[in-house]
């Protein structure tokens, strides 16, 4: 293929989201988000507020974060959310595409529950207050790591509407969770387990690992098996990758470990990512993409009527990313703890009008739209109509991405059903390959072009 997946490797990249933030550039106009959003339908809009701060950083992580926050750097930070909120609301509510609502909201980072309790009571008044959305009427979710998972930030959470808690776990082995460096012990997990379900928060999400270094089919089985004692409502299962200026990408040695000159780091990863999805679909989960697994039943974890496809999506903080129809923003985008530190002093320095335009971003054209849309439901178990692509765009899949899909077909990746684009288990196990071939031929040169810091 000409398309970006000639790879031999079915883990070229973890497409959650499109154009990814590397392809993205400084707008020299800085459009007013007033603008921006005067046309769009704002009635089922998703609400991200990012903090970037944890408690330590891991080997494998290139998330926007630092460690750490020396006296006084919360309180600004949030300060400048709230003005952020304020200026993006009134920017909202200035356009003629009818009443906003926000029809789900999610906290990330970093480690949201890096915030004291108190802190997160803020964060909520700033969703609520600032921007606008009832966070008891629509899912909330919040991502969490066990050493941060205490019983009055659950509280609070939990008063607040907190529909969903991830956990990232990553592994139950300590000796594995040192290798992926994020230290922690087994009980200290299992008693976070604990305080998040005494909390009664509707949905846990454990997150684990698979192809660290030393983890075989026996240490993967008992981690998940970990994990199922909880009867979490749901599971996520990520492949290790190891990118530029992470600690893992930072050391001499080879940090996927070596597995000998019969197996390849690629067919390790591909070996327990099948024993682990057989694992959890023999214990009963169904399987909604390549990483997530959910209980038949489980409470809904996101909106009915939010569609990451077409509707848009207002994020709050200097790592968050906003969507229009027509422009993805955000602000200066580093994985570098020196340059991640700059952004963020420059971020809580700056006035409140600054909040009102765009700075960093990309413009979308019909092109691609269309990559957008197929690979956010290619990329799901349950496939996509392809009728409803055909009634957005005016044609089929198959006439605006013929090489690619015969690509897939060739391979064994798509199911043959006329009137359903899916793929198969085959196809599902390959989605880091999948996703980045549907990448135009200008976002892979920006990317490319992308100055690492």
């Amino acid at each position: 293929m000409t398309t970006g997946n000639d790879t031999a490797t079915p883990y070229e990249s973890y497409v959650y989201a499109y154009p990814h933030k590397t392809a993205y550039r400084r707008l020299p106009e800085r459009p007013a988000l007033r603008g921006l959003w005067a046309d769009q339908p704002k009635d089922a809009l998703s609400l991200y507020l990012h903090v970037p701060f944890c408690e330590v950083r891991c080997g494998f992580c290139n998330l926007f974060t630092r460690i750490g926050a020396p006296e006084g750097l919360t309180t600004a930070y949030l300060d400048a959310l709230e003005h952020q909120a304020g200026a993006v609301r009134e920017a909202l509510d200035g356009t003629d595409g009818g009443p906003v609502r926000f029809a789900a909201a999610a906290f990330g980072g970093g480690t949201p529950t890096f915030l004291t309790a108190s802190e997160l009571e803020r964060l909520c008044d700033i969703a609520e207050k600032g921007a606008g959305a009832d966070l008891r009427a629509v899912p909330l979710s919040v991502e969490a790591s066990p050493a941060t998972t205490t019983a009055d930030r659950l509280a609070v959470l939990a008063d607040r509407g907190a529909t969903r808690l991830s956990l990232g776990v990553q592994s139950f082995v300590p000796e594995e969770a040192r290798t992926a460096v994020r230290p922690q012990k087994r009980a200290d997990v299992e008693a976070a387990l604990s305080r998040v379900r005494d909390a009664g928060i509707p949905v846990l999400n454990i997150d684990l690992i698979y192809g660290i270094d030393g983890q075989t089919e026996d240490s993967w089985r008992y981690s998940l098996d970990a994990a199922l004692a909880w009867r979490p409502e749901e599971l996520y299962l990520y492949p290790l990758y190891v990118r530029p200026l992470t600690a893992l990408g930072r050391r001499p040695d080879d940090p996927a470990g070596s597995a000998g000159p019969a197996e390849s780091w690629d067919g390790r990863r591909l070996r327990l990512y099948r024993a682990g999805r057989d694992h959890l679909l023999a214990a009963g989960y169904e399987q909604v993409s390549m990483r997530m697994f959910r209980l038949p039943g489980a409470p809904a974890a996101g909106a009915d009527d939010y569609a990451c496809q077409t509707d848009g999506m207002v994020g709050l903080g200097c790592g968050a990313r906003s969507y229009t129809s027509e422009l993805h923003y955000s602000f200066d985008y580093a994985v570098d703890m020196r340059e991640i530190r700059t952004i963020i002093d420059d971020y809580v320095a700056r006035p409140r009008a600054d909040f009102a335009r765009a700075e960093y971003g990309r413009w979308m054209d019909v092109d691609e739209a269309r990559r957008r849309h197929l690979m956010q439901s290619l990329l799901q178990a349950a496939g996509m109509p392809v009728a409803e692509y055909r009634e957005r765009f005016g044609g089929g899949p198959g006439e605006h991405f013929p090489a690619e899909l015969e690509a897939f077909a060739a391979r064994g990746w798509l199911t043959e059903d006329p009137g359903l684009l899916r793929l198969t288990p085959e196809g599902l196990a390959h989605s880091d390959a999948v996703g980045p071939a549907l990448f135009s031929a200008e976002v892979r040169a920006a990317m490319a072009a992308y100055a690492r810091k």
